[in-house]
């Protein structure tokens, strides 16, 4: 299967990428890299609609799926977590990789009933997410309002790659915490690209994403 990707912030889709191809050359070996489409937006439109939804967001979105949807396409990766609420209202004729799904589908894989959510302050604190994950019986939890801060902090500094290496041990005592009693999923990039590696109770749905992307391509 062929694979598009809506190009979006700089630092995001450069992780995506990356990941993309460290996973694909480990599983091909030599020199080879992921095999995709990109077709790279002007994220400044979009991000300024961010983080809700619109008409005007929609339309803009729409346009950008049409043109990937011209290419020699399959599955479209959008590297962006806010994102997939807009994309969940439009007209797609290409399948998503989603990350909620996959996250709701390796959630039941673990036999997890409850998780604790990280991501924009937005993100935690709207519906979104949250009641994709109850709708599917899974109980969400969220860190408390000092620790949201924090960890919209961290994802404004990484998006603006600022962050500093107390942040970042911050960010990581905060996840050490709540992983103690409870798994924790990731929902935003920005906490993906600076997560600690061999947690088995931290899911990064961006990590998901990209898995999946990595199985339709091989």
């Amino acid at each position: 299967m062929k694979l598009g990707i809506l190009g979006l912030g700089s630092r995001s889709t450069l992780f995506y990428i990356n990941e993309l191809n460290t996973l694909y050359n480990q599983e091909k070996g030599g020199y080879s890299s992921c095999p995709f489409m990109l077709l790279n937006s002007n994220f400044d439109t979009i991000n300024s609609l961010l983080p809700d939804t619109s008409d005007s967001l929609n339309a803009i979105v729409q346009d950008y799926i049409k043109e990937l949807e011209k290419m020699d396409i399959e599955s479209i990766l959008i590297p962006n977590i806010t994102l997939h609420e807009t994309i969940d209202r439009l007209v797609i004729k290409k399948r998503i990789i989603h990350p909620i799904h996959l996250a709701i589908a390796k959630i039941k894989e673990n036999n997890w009933t409850k998780i604790v959510l990280l991501g924009s302050l937005h993100s935690m604190q709207s519906q979104y997410i949250s009641s994709a994950f109850k709708a599917k019986g899974i109980e969400v939890a969220l860190p408390s309002e000092e620790d949201r801060f924090l960890v919209d902090e961290v994802r404004k500094r990484v998006y603006a790659e600022t962050e500093t290496i107390g942040l970042i041990e911050d960010y990581y005592l905060l996840i050490e915490k709540y992983t103690k009693d409870n798994p924790v999923v990731l929902a935003c990039t920005e906490l993906s690209v600076f997560k600690p590696m061999n947690n088995n109770n931290l899911l990064d749905m961006a990590q998901l994403q990209i898995i999946e992307a990595v199985q339709i391509v091989l």
